[in-house]
Parts: structure tokens; sequence; C-alpha cells
């Protein structure tokens, strides 16, 4: 039986990753989360870990006192995540941390030679070569969480290589707003964007959906993670999220992976790869779902997937940097300062002052997050 170290214990992943422990009897040697002191006291009284983390140093004096009774250690601030990752002794470390805060715990990790289950898309978009390349050195294996680069895994299981891979293609819900003009994407608010038809998520990444910028970060991911160009990724809109995803071989012939909008069975697959487990997903019934939908994506109204097809075909510190700009544009939208459509204006404004670097170390990536979060809030004023 596997055991795991958590990174983002208190999110909406790293919740429904307890619940697949919890179904599968799996030993949690690590947790660490933001800073919920009552999410993780509860989860630390029922998993019994070694180690928890709280990157808020106030909430972690809190949560040690709250535990003093449990024989655990609690540790604080980012050093204390990257131990949580990296020296706990869970086999595999599942990081479903938000944002570029997931990028060094996943790299002290991987260094540690630890397998990672990756919820966090922005460890492979602004960090992509510095992670596979560590990932190669360690003989570490990356196992994809999120839905639709599992569906992209799972269906590249049967492939004798990739030689005859031919097209990836990511799917989309669209979001809230599939079907809106620039005008009536105005003025919308955020409770608005919020409202995702298909997933539960955090705030951040429901934003992102809406904006589909969620489905530029994966396309970068999808690049590094199965090792194939931008231009041979391309992204449909599937309303019913049944369709995780599918790919194409050279003979035309294209293999997809279906089942409910339920993230505990991505969650479950990458932690139990190479084995399939029973599931809490419900049996697909496809007399009830009826019909499957897809429709071309709305590049003129949602431009933030081909502002990262451009970034990463650009290569370099690009990703990266769009990647920053957004987390810093999508909390301005979050917290009333700019308008929804101000979003992607400020991602390639910003982004215009990347610095055109190809070879680059993890302190470029943090000098241009630094930027990028600067110039987003000099161009939009606050």
């Amino acid at each position: 039986m596997k055991t795991i170290n958590l990174l983002g214990s208190t999110g909406s992943i790293g919740v429904q990753t307890l619940d697949v422990a919890r179904a599968h009897g799996y030993k949690i040697e690590a947790l660490a989360a933001f800073s919920d002191v009552d999410g993780i006291e509860k989860q630390i009284r029922e998993f019994k870990p070694r180690y928890a983390a709280l990157v808020d140093e106030n909430a972690a004096k809190d949560l040690k006192t709250r535990v003093a009774d449990m024989d655990v250690t609690v540790l604080s601030g980012m050093e204390g995540v990257c131990f949580c990752g990296a020296e706990a002794k869970g086999e595999i470390t599942l990081n479903s941390v938000v944002g570029m805060a997931g990028l060094k715990p996943t790299l002290d990790a991987v260094n540690a030679g630890k397998t990672i289950a990756l919820a966090n898309k922005e460890t492979l978009v602004a960090g992509g070569h510095l992670v596979t390349e560590a990932a190669k050195r360690n003989n570490v294996s990356i196992l994809p969480v999120d839905s639709e680069h599992s569906a992209i895994f799972q269906c590249l299981l049967g492939a004798p290589s990739n030689k005859a891979l031919k097209r990836i293609i990511l799917t989309a819900s669209g979001g809230p707003f599939f079907g809106k003009t620039k005008e009536e994407l105005q003025n919308v608010t955020l409770q608005d964007a919020l409202k995702h038809p298909s997933w539960s998520m955090g705030q951040k990444i429901t934003i992102d959906s809406a904006t589909m910028f969620n489905k530029g970060l994966e396309l970068i991911e999808a690049v590094w993670l199965f090792d194939v160009s931008p231009d041979m990724i391309d992204i449909v809109v599937h309303r019913e999220s049944i369709v995780h995803s599918l790919i194409e071989y050279d003979d035309n012939s294209v293999i997809a992976q279906l089942g409910h909008p339920d993230m505990r069975l991505p969650i479950q697959f990458a932690i139990t790869y190479p084995e399939r487990f029973s599931s809490p997903e419900k049996q697909l019934d496809l007399w009830e779902i009826g019909n499957l939908t897809f429709y071309k994506p709305d590049y003129e109204n949602f431009p933030c997937m081909n502002i990262c097809r451009d970034a990463i075909t650009k290569g370099g510190l690009y990703p990266a940097a769009v990647n920053c700009a957004n987390e810093e544009a999508n909390l301005l939208f979050r917290q009333g300062k700019i308008s929804f459509l101000q979003i992607p204006e400020l991602i390639s404004l910003a982004s215009e002052y990347t610095l055109k670097k190809q070879d680059f170390t993890l302190q470029d990536v943090f000098d241009t997050d630094s930027l990028m979060r600067e110039k987003v809030r000099e161009l939009a004023k606050v």
C-alpha cells in the first residue's frame, strides 16, 4: 500500500485525495496547506501524519498548540511545505498547491526521488525544462492528476510508442461564459465567473476556466508531460465534460477517455498506477447522457488560449511570464479592481517585458514572477 505526502491538503483536490485515501486505506505521511487551521487539524486527527505544515507562520503556531496531544511535527513557511513534499517518507508526493507556489515543492520532491502526482499546472508551465530534466536525472515519474492530462495519459497507455501519435485533443467545458460575445462579457461579475457548469473548484482555477486561460495552461503542460510540439495539440469545447480528452494516431484513429466529471478518478489513478481499483465515481450510463456535443473554441472572445500557445511556441521564460501575469490579473479581478476583459489585456501587455532568455534558472523564474506581478499592477494602475 503506497504512502502519500499531500501538499495543498485543504483545497478541493486535497480534500478529494483524502476521500481516495480514506476509501482505500492509504497512509498519509505529511499534510501541508496555506493557512486553514481548522481544516488541517481535522485532517491530522483523522489521518495521523508524521508531519504537517502551514505556510502562514501564525496559523502554524496556532496549529502546533491545537495538536500538541498528537504525535505530529508541525512546520511552517514554504520551507515546511517543501520538507513535507521531499523529506517526509511518503513514496508519492501529490502536489495540489495553487499557483507558482507549487514549483519549488515539486522540484524538491523530484530531487528527493519521490514519484510526483501533479495537480499543480504551474509547476510545468513556469518551470517546464527544469522539472522534466530533474525528473530524468532522478528517474522520477510525473503522473498527471488533471482530468484532461490523466485522460491523455490513459489513452497513451495502449500505444506502442509516441511516434505514431498525430494529435492530442484537449477538451474544454467552455466555462460559464460559453457563447458570450465581447459586449456581453464587458460587465460580468465575480459571482457570474464562479458559476462553472461542470466542476467544483477553488476560485482562482474557476476564474481561469472562465477566461479559458486554464485551457492554455493545460496546453503548455501537455507539451512537457507528453513531449510534443504545441502544434500537435488542439482544443475542442465539450460542454458535457464526459469526454476528458482524446488522442489521434497517424492512421486517423481517435481514442478517448470518458467518465463523469469527478476528480477522484484521476486522483486515484495517479496514486494507484499502474493498477486500477474500484472508484467512487458512478458508472457511466450513455443512455442517460444521450448526447455528446463538440464546438470550436472562440479564440476571438477568449484570447487567453492563444496567449498561452504563443508563449510555449516562443519558449524560454514566456510561459512563466504569462502564467505569473495571469495570477496577478486573476487576483485583481477577484478583488474587484479590474474588469473580466482586462485579464487577457494585462497578460499580453505585461508579457512584452519578459526577459528573452531560452536557458533559465529557478531564480530567473522567480524574478519573472516578481516582474510580471509588478507590471500587471502598474498597467492596471492599482
